[in-house]
């Protein structure tokens, strides 16, 4: 891993992906910059949000991250993965099986990034920017200290 690679940083990505496909049916993020004191999001989009759909995200984002849920891993055969996550963005030779990220049930994706335990410890979200440009809606935000 990176060595400014932050596990609450990286939680509160997998988080801010599900709110935004369960609003906007809009996927997971194409491309993503995550560092401990501030991140950003890039999603195909068609405009920018407005404020309220804005503090709609930060609330749900901030529901989740409240609720304490567990976050853990589990193995899961490339065949049963398949038809249940987009796997474009697997490296050519990963292997057959993978691993998966779930944050209760609230979202689950193949990744082999390094997570938060619980959702409880992230603290508060902020979405700090949001910014449309050709085709990209860009997300930034930040987490506050838990306390």
């Amino acid at each position: 891993m990176a060595k400014n690679y932050d596990p609450r940083m990286h939680t509160a990505e997998h988080i801010l992906n599900q709110t935004m496909d369960r609003l906007f049916a809009c996927g997971r993020c194409f491309s993503a910059h995550v560092n401990p004191d501030k991140a950003k999001c890039d999603y195909h989009f068609d405009r920018d949000l407005t404020e309220v759909e804005a503090r709609d995200v930060e609330a749900r984002v901030n529901a989740v991250i409240a609720a304490d849920l567990p976050v853990f891993a589990e193995n899961m055969a490339r065949s049963e993965a398949e038809p249940l996550f987009n796997l474009e963005r697997l490296p050519a030779g990963a292997p057959d099986e993978l691993r998966v990220i779930r944050i209760g049930d609230y979202d689950a994706c193949p990744c082999i990034g390094e997570h938060a335990d619980r959702t409880g410890v992230l603290g508060a979200f902020r979405l700090t920017t949001h910014s449309f440009e050709n085709g990209v809606l860009r997300l930034r935000f930040k987490l506050a200290r838990p306390a």
